[in-house]
């Protein structure tokens, strides 16, 4: 058994994925392949039980590590796109 709160971690990890997955810039997208959630590990019928990986501390803290990185990049770099929609620029 985890001895951190899995749900809450699995919560974050799965946002993560989905806001990652709005990148409007496919280079700064790719660094989310290699590093973050990859590719199919995350779909409607994944478990918190099967992201227990993603959550372990270490792995936890560098995929957060990655998700800030790719949103300081994505910020520089196309933003955000989400149905039709892009983040404006300040």
């Amino acid at each position: 058994m985890a001895k951190f709160n899995l749900k809450e971690r699995a919560t974050v990890v799965r946002a993560m994925e989905t806001i990652a997955r709005c990148i409007n810039d496919e280079d700064v997208f790719e660094g989310w392949l290699m590093g973050g959630v990859a590719d199919g590990d995350i779909n409607e019928e994944t478990t918190d039980d099967d992201l227990e990986w993603y959550c372990e501390d270490y792995n936890f803290a560098d995929l957060m590590a990655c998700f800030l990185r790719r949103m300081c990049r994505a910020k520089e770099s196309g933003g955000l796109y989400c149905n039709g929609v892009v983040s404006k620029e300040e």
